[in-house]
């Protein structure tokens, strides 16, 4: 264990932990038993790194994040073209990621950096491949397994056991149910689950519970029928949409209607419904 700055006190970290001198830790980090801290990591102040942790790569963790015992951050890519390129992790703020979590840095083929936001809640086993996008606010339950390059928006909840397929994106509030297999695009906003895979409407409670008004879901009411019920194609639901955002007061679900659209007119994989 190195003691030269800026590696915290002593008192801070358990004396079997093994940090590279080349870390740069805040002096207000705890590092706990048998954990192992490589020399390109950087982690915020108030952060806890639990017992046997590993925290490796060019990672950089920002502030008060909590890691429970055993999780490996900063690994490799679990992809066979990788050849120890100069890639990242960035954590942001808050996050909880509990037992056994293993997250990697990126590729050079997908951008270089798997990112992560703020306030997410990981639970134990999940895995967050390379080159994925989580936002803020979010939940991965149990044994979630995210592959190469998956986008996460804000507020998402994703249930245990749950596969997300490479290059799929889960949109902001919506809610996955657990066990799903999903390899297509979930728009924002909805609720699916189930196998086969599908959507099964608005995720209605949870919208109220971020305090969304009642005219915000009645016009997404209107953006979930346009989207699901009324047979259009992509498309033409994308025009339908575009018609219904011009006829929507902004502020009043105004841009929720654009956050759809502009979701459904980057849907490479074409989306679940």
């Amino acid at each position: 264990m190195s003691h030269d700055s800026p590696v915290p006190a002593q008192a801070a970290i358990h004396p079997t932990a093994i940090i590279h001198a080349g870390a740069q830790l805040h002096e207000s980090v705890t590092v706990g038993p048998y954990a192992v801290i490589g020399p390109q990591v950087r982690i915020g102040a108030g952060s806890s790194i639990g017992a046997h942790c590993i925290i490796e790569g060019r990672t950089t963790i920002g502030a008060d994040n909590t890691f429970h015992s055993h999780a490996a951050v900063g690994g490799a890519p679990q992809d066979k073209k990788y050849a120890g390129e100069p890639t990242e992790l960035h954590i942001g703020d808050g996050n909880t990621v509990r037992e056994f979590c293993t997250i990697n840095v990126g590729t050079e083929q997908g951008g270089g950096v798997t990112r992560m936001g703020d306030d997410n809640w990981i639970m134990a086993y999940v895995h967050i491949a390379h080159d994925c996008q989580v936002g803020s606010h979010t939940i991965m339950a149990n044994s979630v397994a995210l592959a190469g390059h998956v986008q996460v928006g804000d507020w998402a909840i994703i249930g245990g056991l749950t596969g997300v397929h490479q290059f799929t994106r889960v949109g902001a509030h919506a809610m996955i149910g657990f066990s799903s297999h999903v390899s297509q695009d979930v728009v924002p906003f909805v609720l699916a689950g189930g196998n086969p895979f599908a959507v099964r409407g608005l995720n209605i409670e949870g919208l109220r519970r971020r305090g969304f008004s009642g005219n915000q879901l009645s016009v997404l009411k209107t953006a979930y029928r346009i989207v699901f019920r009324e047979g259009n194609t992509v498309q033409e639901a994308c025009d339908k949409l575009q018609d219904l955002q011009s006829r929507v007061v902004q502020g009043d679900g105004w841009e929720d209607v654009l956050a759809v659209l502009a979701f459904l007119q980057h849907a490479e994989r074409g989306i679940a419904r």
